[in-house]
């Protein structure tokens, strides 16, 4: 497995957790753990996913945007600075990543907050524990929470659904890929008709897997055509199954699924020989929507504004950081 950062978790006493740097994770969090709320109950009725012919172009229906990590702030209670975002207008949509231990009614009141500020959304289920696993139970689980809660999560507005964060390592193989999410999607597929994003494995850098997933090529095929196939480009980024550090011949490789595309995430760090920024502009030049990690909630050094969320969760005014312009002007 591709490391794509060594990383320590240290526990404070009973509730926060300090600096998380997962291995193979490119976001780091100050973590506290909020009380387990989510349900996980599987619904009856089912609906008949909507599918589509050909891919759109993510850049006008999804839109260029930013990423949001609010779970780990304050128990979840933060400011997001909404009217310092609508000062910028290339930021159009906005990708919330929602830790299943929040309580649901808080992580509805963060969606209501962007809709509320003129924004599309992308929700994001994001277990920090298992990022990169290849346990299938917790991508079902992921695609339980959804059909639990959507209804609750969207009762303000829609979302388009990103089933679960940088499931799979970069040990998953078309069958295996294609396998497990054909079952979670069924799950997801009883309360959504929308279309899925599924992050590549390997933390979204293994886009050959999950384009031979969706043609087939491994025996199995990702059977339901309404998906998003989802990149993430850091300096460090790695594509196994070709061995090479990753590159936009890998983002080829994603759109010849024949699917709509995006690169769920881009950043700076950690270091690396990757050039993250070209593979981002390469990426417009195919009418992706792009989405900058992060504007607030890091706990690192990838942060568009200060103070962030975990120095001032609540502060009454931010103002853009050095890391603004680096994400802003690929947007």
């Amino acid at each position: 497995m591709q490391l794509k950062k060594i990383c320590t978790i240290s526990l404070l006493l009973i509730l926060t957790f300090h600096f998380v740097l997962m291995t193979g994770c490119h976001k780091s969090s100050l973590l506290t753990a909020p009380p387990d709320t989510s349900v996980t109950v599987k619904p009856d009725t089912p609906v008949t996913p909507v599918v589509v012919s050909a891919p759109f172009n993510t850049d006008t229906l999804i839109g260029d945007g930013v990423d949001l990590q609010p779970s780990y702030y304050n128990g979840g209670n933060v400011i997001f600075g909404y009217s310092l975002m609508q000062q910028y207008p290339n930021i159009k949509s906005v990708r919330i990543e929602i830790e299943p231990a929040v309580p649901i009614s808080l992580a509805a009141s963060w969606i209501k907050a962007a809709h509320d500020s003129g924004y599309r959304v992308i929700a994001t289920y994001h277990k920090y524990t298992v990022l990169g696993t290849d346990d299938t139970t917790q991508l079902d689980s992921a695609a339980l929470w959804w059909a639990a809660n959507y209804n609750a999560l969207t009762a303000s507005g829609p979302v388009t659904v990103n089933l679960m964060n940088e499931w799979g390592s970069h040990s998953q193989t078309p069958a295996t890929y294609a396998t497990a999410y054909n079952q979670a999607i069924a799950i997801v597929r009883q309360v959504y008709k929308g279309p899925i994003i599924l992050d590549c494995p390997g933390y979204g850098q293994e886009t050959s897997v999950a384009a031979d997933a969706v043609k087939g090529t491994g025996g199995v095929t990702l059977a339901d055509t309404n998906v998003i196939l989802s990149a993430h480009i850091y300096p460090n980024g790695y594509n196994q199954a070709n061995n090479h550090t990753f590159q936009q011949s890998d983002l080829d490789s994603m759109a010849s699924a024949g699917r709509a595309c995006i690169v769920g995430e881009f950043g700076n760090y950690p270091s690396g020989s990757v050039d993250w920024m070209g593979m981002v502009g390469y990426a417009k030049t195919k009418h992706w929507a792009v989405l900058g990690w992060a504007w607030n909630g890091d706990g690192g050094t990838m942060n568009m504004v200060t103070p962030t969320w975990d120095s001032a969760p609540t502060a009454s005014s931010f103002s853009p950081a050095a890391y603004f312009t680096v994400i802003y002007s690929l947007l």
